[in-house]
C-alpha cells in the first residue's frame, strides 16, 4: 500500500515539478496542486501525510518507508532549487535543502488546513508565503548586484 501510494505521488510529483523553470513555472505548479485539491474540497489531503498519520507510530517500517518518500519530495524541491540557481533565479547561497524542506512542511500543512475547513484557501496562502519568500531572496540578489 505505501510503495503503490508513495509511488505514484512521487512520480506524480516528479512530473510537473521537472517543468518547472522559472516563478511564473512554480505559480502554475501551485495553482494546479490547489485546484486539484479543491476538486475535493480539500477532504481527503495528502495521501503520502494521511498514511503518515495512520501508521507511523505503530509500524517503523512503514515510518521508515514514509521517511524515504518524504525525503524523496523533498529532493524533487531541491533539485527545482538548483535548477533555478543556475539559471540565476535564487542566490548561489541559498541553502535549497532547508528550503526544500520549508516547501514540503508548506505544502503538507496546507494540505491538513485544507482538509480540516474544507477549504483549499489556507494551503494557497501557506503555498504563497514559500514562493514569497523565494522571490524576496531573488529580489535582495537583484538589488546586491545593481551597481
Amino acid at each position: 500500500m505505501i510503495e503503490f501510494v508513495g509511488e505514484r505521488t512521487i512520480t506524480g510529483e516528479r512530473d510537473r515539478l521537472e517543468k518547472v523553470r522559472t516563478f511564473a513555472g512554480l505559480r502554475r505548479w501551485r495553482d494546479a496542486l490547489v485546484a486539484r485539491n479543491a476538486l475535493q474540497e480539500g477532504r481527503y489531503g495528502c495521501p503520502l501525510g494521511s498514511l503518515a498519520n495512520e501508521v507511523s507510530d505503530q509500524d517503523s517500517v512503514a515510518r521508515r518507508k514514509l521517511h524515504d518518500l518524504f525525503t524523496a519530495w523533498q529532493e524533487l524541491f531541491e533539485d527545482l532549487l538548483r535548477r533555478f540557481q543556475k539559471e540565476g533565479v535564487i542566490p548561489q547561497d541559498a541553502d535549497v535543502a532547508q528550503l526544500a524542506t520549508g516547501f514540503v512542511a508548506v505544502v503538507q500543512g496546507g494540505y491538513l488546513l485544507a482538509q480540516t475547513s474544507r477549504d483549499v484557501t489556507p494551503m494557497a496562502s501557506a503555498i504563497d508565503m514559500a514562493i514569497s519568500h523565494l522571490s524576496l531572496l531573488a529580489r535582495e540578489q537583484d538589488e546586491a548586484h545593481r551597481p
